[in-house]
């Protein structure tokens, strides 16, 4: 990894056309027309000479080793390391960031430089088996999350996308090509929701969620960030666990995260420990049977028990597996299999 000037070129970007004296930026719903000299919504994707180019590529924020558990995915190599980095920029703009430092920053580069090589010699020398995109958007820097899932996949290591699933479809299908595992954040299961608290619409990260589970094989969590009074309405909560037991199916884990007051939502209080209890209750009531919470500690809602007996399997203590019983994917005492990925 190497420090350079930021007058650096930047990557030609894909996903794009020219339209008149604009180019239509085409890697996701919001279909930016930028006109020369100007950047998209997403901060890093700029028009220069009437060419899209990305001021993403090579340029990480920072670089952690973190447990998988912390993406969250805890149906995926639980207990194991994960090499953790992202960029500037997103494609929305959640009012209630948690990382807004980096995804809504207004610097024009992170001052740091790395190659998908780098990178992945990193991820080895730190031990881990799977590499993240995550702390802002990986779909802003789609274009170096190929190379680098590229290179990763050839020296044996996994990729894990934590996304918020808003993406077109031909960037999607070349974004997730070697990805292993996604947690796609639902941030709500209402439109409104997502237009008045993070300037997007939920179709387009339905049809992804949609996408993943029919014609991918990339495994598949679910995320959902509970703010008081916006997303928390028990009914709310009923569909949306509904529509993934429907259309995900029963066995997609999915994770209620509590919300604490940050970026332009400093108004509301956080999530109390009932409310998330009482979202996991909704969702094992609509049949979902892997339902976590997150961001507090609760012994019950983070434990993984055997569909088949109910006996304990995996044992959690915040981000730290305590305890794995599993044979392979099995459960010990029934012979049950959880599904998920496990050697």
């Amino acid at each position: 990894m190497t420090n350079r000037s930021r007058n650096d070129e930047s990557h030609a970007a894909l996903w794009w056309r020219p339209e008149g004296e604009w180019i239509l930026c085409a890697l996701c719903p919001r279909g930016c027309r930028i006109g020369e000299g100007d950047r998209g919504f997403c901060a890093v994707r700029r028009n220069e000479k009437g060419r899209l180019l990305s001021d993403a590529y090579g340029r990480p924020t920072g670089f952690g080793v973190d447990p998988i558990e912390k993406k969250p995915l805890y149906h995926f190599l639980p207990g194991s390391a994960v090499f953790s980095f992202g960029t500037l920029g997103c494609n929305l703009g959640c009012r209630f960031c948690q990382n807004w430092d980096i995804s809504r920053s207004e610097r024009p580069d992170s001052g740091l430089r790395a190659t998908p090589g780098e990178i992945t010699a990193l991820a080895r020398r730190e031990g881990c088996v799977s590499i993240a995109y995550t702390y802002n958007e990986p779909i802003v820097f789609g274009e170096f999350v190929i190379d680098c899932a590229a290179e990763a996949r050839r020296a044996g290591i996994r990729n894990v996308l934590v996304t918020n699933g808003f993406v077109e479809p031909e960037a999607r299908a070349a974004i997730f090509r070697n990805a292993d595992a996604a947690n796609v954040d639902l941030k709500a299961f209402t439109d409104e929701f997502y237009r008045e608290q993070t300037g997007g619409w939920i179709e387009p990260v339905l049809e992804t969620l949609l996408w993943l589970r029919r014609e991918t094989e990339v495994w598949l969590e679910v995320t959902t960030l509970l703010i008081p009074g916006l997303n928390d309405d028990p009914g709310e909560i009923r569909r949306e666990c509904a529509w993934i037991a429907e259309n995900l199916g029963a066995d997609t884990p999915l994770h209620f995260s509590a919300f604490h007051p940050d970026y332009r939502m400093t108004d509301r209080p956080r999530t109390a420990p009932a409310g998330l209890r009482e979202a996991r209750e909704i969702a094992i009531a609509e049949g979902l049977r892997f339902v976590y919470v997150g961001n507090i500690l609760d012994r019950e809602g983070s434990i993984t028990s055997c569909p088949g007996c109910g006996a304990t399997l995996i044992e959690r203590d915040w981000h730290s597996v305590r305890a794995n019983r599993l044979r392979g994917d099995a459960c010990p005492d029934c012979g049950a299999a959880v599904p998920g990925v496990f050697e």
